[in-house]
């Protein structure tokens, strides 16, 4: 996909995700999207068949969100301060402009339908980058060599959705970004070199 295009796209699923956090998702009308996204209505329909096909995209909007913090990473010494940098910031995002109850429908809706786990794709910038850092920190002795890189990667994708989901059975009854700050660690630990520690 050009990048022109992917620009679109993303400028869009930004703009709805937005306003379903803003006003909800059955207040936000398509016309809202396309005014807020500042594209076109052609626009939208050549991406989305309606409203409800932006259920789907929560993938991308975190995918765009790991793009902004890539360059934010350069900071971090440890593969290990990498990743809990980066679940942190996605949390705050989550917390703060995802609403929990299209959170729990997509979550839903990935488990029920037959349609595409998007989730779940390994080339979304999401695996790439975790592939990129964790490989990095096995490069330099962080990791358990007993593990591979997939195994690592997997472990904590899992965590970070069971923490989200647990948060939406939950019903936000408690702070994500806080819960998260501190599950990870304790679990993530557990993937480092012993020899290191």
């Amino acid at each position: 996909m050009p990048k022109k295009d992917s620009n679109t796209q993303a400028k869009i699923v930004k703009a709805a995700w937005n306003l379903f956090y803003s006003q909800g998702y059955e207040n936000t009308t398509v016309e809202e999207i396309v005014d807020e996204s500042g594209t076109s209505r052609g626009s939208f329909y050549h991406y989305f068949k309606g409203k409800d096909e932006l259920l789907n995209t929560l993938a991308e909007l975190f995918d765009n969100k790991y793009s902004e913090l890539r360059p934010t990473l350069a900071g971090k010494k440890t593969a290990y301060e990498k990743l809990i940098y980066l679940n942190r910031e996605l949390f705050l995002m989550v917390e703060d402009s995802v609403s929990m109850d299209l959170l729990a429908r997509m979550y839903s809706s990935q488990l029920v339908s037959g349609s595409a786990r998007n989730l779940l794709d390994r080339n979304r910038i999401y695996y790439k980058l975790l592939r990129e850092i964790v490989t990095e920190g096995a490069a330099n002795g962080e990791f358990d060599p007993a593990l591979t890189v997939n195994d690592i990667v997997m472990a904590y994708a899992m965590i970070e959705r069971a923490l989200i989901s647990d948060w939406c059975l939950s019903n936000g009854e408690y702070s994500l970004v806080r819960r998260s700050g501190e599950t990870l660690p304790r679990l993530l630990k557990g993937y480092l070199n012993p020899s290191s520690n």
